[in-house]
């Protein structure tokens, strides 16, 4: 903090203008299991792993061992032209046989965002192909995230992104935030809203025609969104209605894959088996960029017959399924599978009851979670769930806070976010809440 490198070459992305400003950013030198440490030698406990994705820790020692054997043996390669490296092929196989649906194809990108828009591309190419280029339009819903590439942006349905882009696309269209907590009419329970939500999905297809609809796009617990768990029997509701208008539904589980929900999949969790997954953060960790998009065999089929017009599948990215990430990849999993996905388990009770005694907070209007994933709703009145003013910019001032006594925590809009290592323990657990407690006393008594 109070960092007089500011302002310098390096422009921040998703950063608050304002704090930075005033503070400078955090430097960061180095990181020790799940925790960061600045240049100053300051320690933060990272209750966020990073962005959702340093899931194993900041210094795994597995992963790095299989980075640097990776990088002895093929320090890098592409899969053009009919050409791939032995950890692709492996990684592929794996990674279908853990699917939660039947998979037999998948496909790599650089990012959760350039898998998406990867499946946009080749869901106009199946329309395209199938003879009926006029469906392209594009199912997502308020609040979600799936990126920041143009066609990615427009699927995210954050206001910042209509205001300061020009977006959405025109084949994009919203359905409703399943946040019933703010979202729900007065006195409707979360089946009944369920229920609601499902009858304005099929409104909406059918007055806008399901031979017009390439996919719907949805995360199972909106993540960037503020950690939206859908309420009970939303999927349950949904689903049939997509396979009733035969529209592919595509899982986003940048977030929720490999473990976040304390399911290995957030499909899984919530009972239901997409069309696509599109997977990437904790895929490696976050010691490699990559994302990857898994396909059912009925997908597979039609895109293998869609493509051959072209002899080719005309689609690719540079490094994609590049095989240092392939190989950091398979590491991951084995970390996964050795134990980091059972420590989920273990600890995601005691994160859970310790997030939901934080409901009594008077700044706290809800306290929300699934797994190793949670929200604080901030509000300026419990009562009547009123938020506070934007001036007030109460998040930012948690986080900022947070950041003095060592913790990292996310703002986003009026929540505060948190999504702590796979390999937290219990002790850190109640580490990180007490710590968060006291900022939330602290910031009250401010405002008081």
């Amino acid at each position: 903090m109070n960092n007089p490198g500011y302002p310098s070459a390096f422009l921040h992305p998703f950063s608050h203008l304002p704090t930075l400003e005033r503070d400078g950013p955090v430097v960061v030198e180095r990181g020790e299991g799940i925790y960061i440490f600045d240049d100053k030698g300051r320690r933060y406990l990272e209750g966020n792993s990073g962005l959702w994705n340093v899931v194993l820790g900041f210094d795994n020692p597995r992963l790095v061992e299989a980075a640097r054997r990776a990088y002895g043996r093929m320090g890098a390669y592409h899969a053009f032209f009919g050409r791939v490296t032995e950890p692709a092929l492996a990684l592929s196989a794996r990674l279908a046989a853990l699917a939660p649906m039947e998979a037999d194809r998948v496909f790599y990108a650089n990012s959760g965002s350039e898998a998406n828009d990867s499946v946009v591309k080749l869901l106009w190419i199946l329309a395209e192909a199938e003879g009926a280029p006029h469906r392209r339009l594009l199912l997502s819903r308020r609040n979600a995230y799936h990126g920041m590439t143009v066609a990615t942006s427009s699927l995210t349905g954050k206001d910042y992104v209509r205001s300061a882009s020009g977006l959405p696309l025109p084949e994009v269209r919203f359905l409703s935030c399943p946040h019933h907590w703010r979202e729900a009419a007065e006195g409707e329970d979360e089946e009944t809203f369920s229920a609601r939500l499902a009858d304005e999905l099929d409104r909406t297809i059918r007055n806008t025609g399901p031979g017009c609809i390439a996919g719907f796009f949805a995360e199972p617990v909106m993540g960037a969104g503020g950690v939206i768990v859908p309420p009970r029997g939303y999927f349950e509701a949904i689903v049939p209605v997509l396979r009733r208008h035969d529209i592919p539904l595509i899982a986003d589980e940048v977030i929720c894959g490999f473990g976040r929900t304390g399911s290995f999949w957030g499909s899984a969790h919530y009972g239901f088996e997409p069309d696509i997954v599109v997977a990437s953060k904790v895929l490696t960790a976050g010691f490699f960029p990559m994302g990857a998009l898994i396909l059912s065999p009925r997908i597979s089929e039609r895109l293998e017959r869609a493509v051959r017009k072209y002899d080719e599948v005309p689609h690719g990215f540079t490094t994609g399924a590049h095989p240092v990430g392939c190989s950091i990849a398979m590491a991951a999993l084995d970390e996964l599978e050795a134990g980091a996905f059972d420590n989920v388990g273990r600890v995601a009770p005691r994160f859970m009851q310790r997030l939901e005694a934080m409901a009594d907070h008077p700044l706290v209007g809800e306290a929300r979670g699934v797994g190793l994933m949670g929200a604080l709703e901030l509000v300026a009145d419990k009562d009547s769930k009123k938020p506070f003013d934007d001036r007030v910019e109460i998040s930012e001032r948690v986080a900022t806070r947070a950041l003095r006594h060592g913790l990292v925590c996310r703002p986003l809009g009026q929540a505060v976010v948190l999504a702590p290592p796979f390999i937290i323990s219990d002790e850190q657990v109640d580490e990180l809440f007490e710590i968060l407690a006291r900022v939330l006393d602290e910031v009250y008594d401010e405002l008081d």
